[in-house]
């Protein structure tokens, strides 16, 4: 447990660039909202307090949140980052480390969280901030660094440099700061930059100036730290948690032939020994014994198959339950049996 840690995750945004009339953080990414995955990762990390800070759309966004035990923060108007962890103050009232993040972050995993709380606690710095090197930075804060490597500040995209944008390490989004310097910080940014925001990167720059040390934690995998900002990311996003989630499938012994096609729900459970070729979807807890066949393109829904059933090509099932040893011939159309 780090009861001593609040998290306070950012889903105030419109996310414009989703083109949609839905709130960003409730597109859903591998069958649950985006947002849903975040929480996950934090409460998978022993974080047991989290502040959520809502602003648009924001009863859309706590209705979908009710299953979590969160303390929601309403943003009235967006006026950047570090507003929006501002708002948080009296939430974060009882920790001693505020932990950053985005609500649109779906990719992020719990052991690279408890990893960063473990070197934040070795630096004993009042700042971590998670890095990562893209080999395509567009778009995203660069990290300024001495010839030592201590952070010197973050620049934002649109006010970098020709130089600056060249730089390949970027600012993942994530945070560990402690709580006093961080609202004391966070008071003293100003609105002087491109977008007339208050910059929650400038907290950076601020430390530097107290003579303070700002550490990074390096993570090496950039996927994780996708933040979904277009479709096109939103479905990277999905695939990447498809083929995580189907290779712990194979690891426990199902065989998949082609996983990159091959989309089964987190709720669904497949016994050993079955095989499933491509374009299989299963869906809606369904369950499959050992030894079973599925062949490409069937689609299960909330279906329970016994031991050894044999599922022939393009079948559609839905909500039925199958005998051990069953064969359902090829184009099978079931419902509700």
């Amino acid at each position: 447990m780090n009861p001593s840690i609040t998290a306070v995750v950012l889903a105030a945004g419109k996310g414009t660039r989703m083109k949609s009339a839905r709130a960003k953080v409730l597109h859903e990414v591998f069958f649950r909202p985006m947002i849903h995955h975040v929480l996950d990762a934090v409460t998978e990390a022993a974080i047991t307090a989290c502040a959520i800070i809502v602003g648009h759309q924001r009863q859309e966004v706590l209705h979908a949140l009710t299953d979590y035990p969160i303390t929601p923060v309403i943003q009235e108007q967006q006026l950047g980052t570090g507003h929006a962890v501002l708002c948080a103050e009296s939430a974060c009232a009882q920790a001693e480390q505020v932990m950053i993040l985005c609500g649109d972050t779906p990719l992020i995993q719990p052991t690279t969280l408890r990893a960063m709380i473990a070197a934040h606690r070795q630096q004993q710095a009042p700042i971590t901030l998670m890095t990562t090197l893209l080999d395509q930075p567009f778009g995203y804060g660069r990290i300024l660094s001495d010839n030592k490597g201590a952070v010197l500040a973050i620049v934002e995209e649109k006010d970098a440099t020709e130089a600056q944008r060249a730089i390949r390490e970027i600012n993942a989004g994530i945070y560990l700061v402690d709580r006093h310097f961080l609202f004391a910080a966070l008071r003293q940014v100003g609105t002087d930059n491109s977008q007339g925001e208050v910059y929650l990167t400038d907290i950076v720059a601020i430390a530097n100036r107290q003579g303070l040390s700002v550490q990074k934690f390096v993570h090496p995998q950039a996927i994780d730290v996708l933040g979904v900002n277009s479709r096109i990311e939103l479905a990277l996003a999905h695939a990447t948690l498809q083929l995580r989630h189907n290779h712990g499938l194979m690891l426990a012994g199902v065989t998949l032939y082609a996983p990159e096609s091959t989309l089964i729900a987190p709720d669904c459970a497949i016994g050993q020994d079955t095989i499933l070729h491509g374009n299989v979807q299963i869906s809606g807890s369904s369950t499959l014994g050992q030894g079973c066949c599925i062949y490409s393109g069937c689609v299960l829904h909330g279906c329970h198959l016994g031991d050894g059933v044999m599922v022939g090509a393009n079948a559609v099932l839905a909500h039925c339950a199958v005998s051990a040893g069953a064969v359902i011939p090829p184009l099978t159309l079931r419902s509700g049996d």
